[in-house]
């Protein structure tokens, strides 16, 4: 659209909105006429409608495929083998602060939350509850009266809801997300505040897995360039509001007799992903070991709670993600590290399929971008993100996981109307100091 001054750059915008609301509009006109929206909404009542609960657990928001526990596959990721468990230690963060993606990436762990005075205090506060005294503790002696496991998920799953969660679900853990060893976290050991070299052997095993994911707000991520002072700030917003949730459940389920741990940015014990795939929360995704949610896309951060107290797991998801992510391409395309694969198709890691992500071009480049607090570009662009509120929209998305064409028409769609790459001023609530990019 040429260079233009922020001014400009919003009436540009405004035309565009204007132009894709009315792109909105008619295409519910169409829908309706075509009773496209009727049969929709009935398809998603009758998949969607089985896991709701009274305060809104389990929307998957459009129509899902329930699948099988399998020793195959996890969810839709085809599983090769027995897949071994891996170490804290070997995620790109701690590699990053014992030196081995060079000095200046190693000592810019210190300044990370320094970025930005937001994301200091949420990083902070992430950390307060990060405790084991927080996460995990005493359980009652004497187990109190539950209703039967189906009962019991439904109201965990309000319980989470009521606690502000935007998305909940249940699953069984699978063993191999278990990390073998915990090590301190990699920032508190670069400034600090925590010893290096401290590895834990994990042997919490729990039976089953509550999933919690904290939306990080579509209109402030519309207004973000994915890598401001914001994108981080939200980040941490959602790590920190996930992880009180999950103490918070945790601690409620231990005060009724049963063990249960909480596992957040502040203290996993966990690989997070297939936990997730696991309670039925979303597929695996492009950009490697994170995954997409049917309704809320790729804009949420997630904690989890681990027990013993008997629960009826909701099961994996297929939704046509993973299709889709073959096609589209585009947070491979805006990646300004480089990190993400444009291969048609993953390849085997781990004795699992996955997109090889370069995982040291994308930790080094977040910890020592100059030019913003971290980086969310690949969250923000992706066209999963339901970006109208619409039947069109929502349609769409549901025709783009099940055909190829229909993923193409809508990733071209999503960046004719500029999503992904848009920053909207006027919902530019927050304030910026680029100057602490470079320090």
């Amino acid at each position: 659209m040429g260079t233009y001054n922020d001014k400009e750059k919003e009436s540009v915008y405004k035309d565009f909105k204007q132009t894709r609301d009315q792109y909105a509009q008619f295409g519910d006109t169409i829908a309706n006429a075509a009773g496209m929206t009727v049969a929709f909404n009935k398809a998603a009542l009758s998949r969607v409608g089985k896991t709701t609960t009274i305060l809104g657990g389990g929307n998957y928001g459009i129509p899902v495929k329930h699948l099988d526990y399998s020793p195959n596959y996890m969810g839709s990721t085809k599983i090769f083998g027995p897949i071994p468990r891996k170490s804290a230690e070997d995620t790109g963060f701690n590699r990053a602060g014992r030196g081995e993606y060079g000095p200046e990436v190693a000592e810019g762990l210190k300044k990370i939350p320094e970025r930005h005075p937001l994301v200091k205090s949420l990083f902070n506060m992430s950390h307060v509850i990060g405790g084991e005294n927080v996460v995990d503790g005493p359980v009652r002696a004497e187990p109190l009266p539950i209703p039967d496991p189906r009962s019991m998920t439904q109201h965990i799953k309000d319980l989470a809801k009521f606690l502000k969660a935007d998305e909940v679900g249940v699953g069984l853990m699978p063993e191999y997300a278990y990390w073998t060893h915990t090590v301190p976290h990699a920032v508190e050991v670069a400034r600090g505040l925590k010893k290096p070299n401290e590895k834990t052997p994990v042997t919490t095993n729990h039976k089953y897995v509550i999933g919690i994911l904290i939306d990080q707000n579509l209109d402030t991520i519309l207004s973000s360039t994915g890598m401001d002072g914001i994108s981080s700030s939200q980040s941490y917003y959602a790590y920190f509001t996930s992880g009180v949730i999950a103490t918070s459940i945790a601690s409620y389920i231990r005060n009724m007799g049963y063990s249960a741990r909480a596992h957040h940015c502040g203290n996993y014990q966990m690989i997070l992903a297939p936990a997730l795939v696991a309670a039925g929360l979303g597929e695996m995704s492009r950009t490697g070991e994170s995954i997409v949610h049917p309704r809320l896309g790729f804009r949420f951060k997630a904690a989890a709670v681990t027990t013993d107290m008997p629960l009826e797991p909701d099961g994996p998801i297929s939704f046509g993600a993973r299709e889709f992510c073959v096609t589209c391409k585009k947070c491979a395309d805006l990646c300004p590290s480089g990190a993400i694969s444009h291969d048609d198709h993953p390849s085997q890691f781990n004795n699992y399929e996955k997109w090889p992500t370069d995982i040291k071009k994308c930790t080094s480049f977040r910890i020592c971008n100059t030019k913003g607090a971290m980086c969310g570009v690949c969250m923000k662009s992706c066209p999963w993100n339901n970006k109208e509120d619409s039947w069109f929209h929502t349609v769409g998305i549901y025709a783009a996981s099940k055909s190829k064409l229909a993923a193409r028409l809508l990733k071209n769609v999503d960046d004719f109307f500029g999503y992904g790459t848009e920053v909207i001023q006027e919902n530019r609530w927050w304030l910026q100091w680029p100057e602490l990019f470079k320090k």
